[in-house]
């Protein structure tokens, strides 16, 4: 079982890369925006998926806190985009 946590790891660490590419070259700010947010995403499962892998179940609350920040964060830029300011 711990082969799987692990390849599954490396996998998303592949398509992490992928989606840094897109995040730096992509073809617009939207679309950046949305690499950089797949991004905190696939890092929130890596996260899961270490604590599953060492049997820590701190890396559950550590990724839910990332979640809510990756989530706000994205909300604030989104408003920034929209409106020129956060406010």
């Amino acid at each position: 079982m711990n082969d799987i946590f692990l390849a599954s790891t490396i996998i998303l660490v592949i398509t992490i890369f992928l989606c840094l590419y897109r995040a730096i070259y992509g073809p617009g700010v939207e679309n950046r925006l949305i690499a950089v947010n797949t991004i905190g995403t696939k890092t929130i499962i890596i996260l899961l998926l270490i604590g599953l892998l060492y049997g820590r179940p701190i890396f559950v609350d550590i990724s839910i806190v990332y979640a809510m920040i990756n989530f706000i964060a994205t909300i604030a830029i989104a408003k920034y985009l929209r409106r020129g300011c956060v406010c």
